[in-house]
């Protein structure tokens, strides 16, 4: 049985409409309301909510086989409001790994408590090239250093507040998305390009009238960049885990952007062996370019599982992703691996 084709055209403008979703880790409740709404499309499954605001959508099949399981996470980095400055200006308190010197001069959205956004850009507090030698550059690039300038009439703690900001306020940083030669350019593509693979396979399954071999459930995290992502929600029942999130791309990696990759081991340790080859085998059978590599600064929700007490066989496979945690980049030729990828899983082929 051959793979069901995949709509390239649908998968893009889904995953660009995605990647324009703000979704800092604690605000993700607009990301899994787009994916839910999404899948509602799809008769074959069964959409659930978790206590802590996860998605999850079961794909139930009449089938002696245990049901399995596939997790990737629509929550990004981004920051909080930690300071109103005198000056009316913001300190932030940074969500997950961000860098500074990454989002220097971007625009951001600060999103009230009560839904309001005021726009603004992230700037070094010594930006002025007229009033600080190189415009601060020998200025360090941290969390004391770095401020958010409004796009409003304030200069005080006072009119700041009396915009409705206040402590605590979610900051959600551009993506700056962009799609060119194949290429799509963007923050957040980490794990929103893994949210798209699953989405896809589902769509691309259900209209060719193919489905799973066995139960499924799709485990869409949101929580994964504070690393809890997927410690609950992955019911008992569940015997093996897919774990779908970027491949890190960068010297001394082998995973590149025009494949998909198989993790063996990242900081949290090695993988399941078993089911490594099982995906092994799955990808030469059906010709989907893969890699093997080693993450030394990585963990996954399925290790989140895992560390909570889940009895499960896990792996983490992902298209390769360049400058992750940065500007960051994929290719459709790694993105259709991956894809393929779960649909060869899924369909047991």
């Amino acid at each position: 049985m051959s793979l069901p084709k995949i709509d390239e055209t649908y998968f893009t403008t889904f995953l660009v409409d995605l990647l324009n979703i703000a979704s800092p880790t604690g605000f993700a409740e607009p990301a899994i309301a787009f994916v839910e709404k999404e899948l509602s499309k799809y008769k074959q499954l069964q959409l659930t909510r978790t206590r802590k605001g996860a998605l999850v959508a079961k794909w139930e099949i009449d089938s002696d086989l245990p049901p399995v399981a596939l997790t990737a996470h629509v929550d990004t980095l981004g920051a909080v409001v930690k300071e109103i400055k005198s000056n009316g200006r913001l300190k932030l308190s940074r969500i997950g790994g961000i860098q500074w010197p990454t989002i220097e001069t971007e625009g951001v959205w600060i999103i009230t408590s009560k839904g309001e956004r005021i726009r603004g850009s992230i700037l070094i507090d010594t930006a002025s090239g007229h009033i600080y030698s190189g415009a601060g550059g020998d200025t360090p690039r941290n969390d004391a250093h770095m401020e958010v300038r409004l796009d409003a009439r304030t200069t005080s703690e006072k009119e700041t507040r009396e915009l409705g900001i206040n402590i605590g306020d979610c900051a959600a940083i551009d993506p700056r998305v962009e799609v060119t030669n194949g290429f799509i350019r963007s923050r957040f593509l980490d794990d929103k390009a893994c949210v798209a693979n699953l989405v896809a396979a589902i769509k691309s399954m259900a209209e060719a009238g193919q489905s799973p071999e066995r139960s499924v459930y799709f485990h869409i995290s949101n929580y994964e960049e504070v690393g809890h992502g997927a410690a609950a929600g992955i019911p008992s029942d569940v015997v093996e885990l897919i774990s779908v999130d970027m491949a890190v791309v960068g010297e001394g990696q082998a995973s590149d952007e025009f494949h998909a990759t198989l993790c063996i081991k990242d900081s949290g340790g090695p993988y399941h062996f078993e089911l490594n080859n099982k995906l092994r085998a799955l990808a030469e059978k059906n010709k989907i370019p893969y890699k093997t590599d080693v993450y030394p600064f990585y963990g996954s929700d399925g290790e989140a599982f895992w560390r909570a007490g889940g009895d499960v066989a896990l792996s983490l496979i992902g298209p390769g992703i360049d400058a992750s945690h940065n500007y960051e980049r994929a290719h459709m030729d790694g993105l259709n691996a991956t894809t393929n990828w779960i649909m060869a899983y899924l369909l047991g082929d």
